[in-house]
């Protein structure tokens, strides 16, 4: 599966998440079975044409309505930082669902 988050910069399992409006770039995460199986950055989501399955957002206010548009689960760190803190809690289903 794939996995949209921002980030603040392009360093790795290392990066951190920011918000939307601030990301200077995004991560792409192929996770599947347990493991990140890759890392592909992006200076903007555009540029990526295929489909998603989820988004990683900083906080559960920002503006979500253009990701559940396009099919995407939305949601949002509880205390993690890094790609790697992410991915750790998302494996472990402790991330919070963003919605109504």
């Amino acid at each position: 599966m794939l996995i949209w988050i921002p980030i603040e910069d392009k360093n790795g399992k290392d990066s951190k998440i920011s918000k939307v409006i601030d990301a200077k770039a995004w991560a792409l995460v192929n996770f599947n079975a347990g493991v990140i199986n890759s890392i592909e950055f992006y200076n903007r989501r555009e540029d990526f044409n295929d489909f998603a399955d989820f988004i990683i957002l900083e906080n559960k206010f920002e503006n979500f309505m253009e990701y559940m548009n396009e099919g995407l689960v939305v949601l949002s760190v509880r205390k993690e930082e890094t790609i790697d803190e992410i991915i750790e809690a998302f494996k472990f289903k402790e991330l919070d669902e963003v919605g109504f």
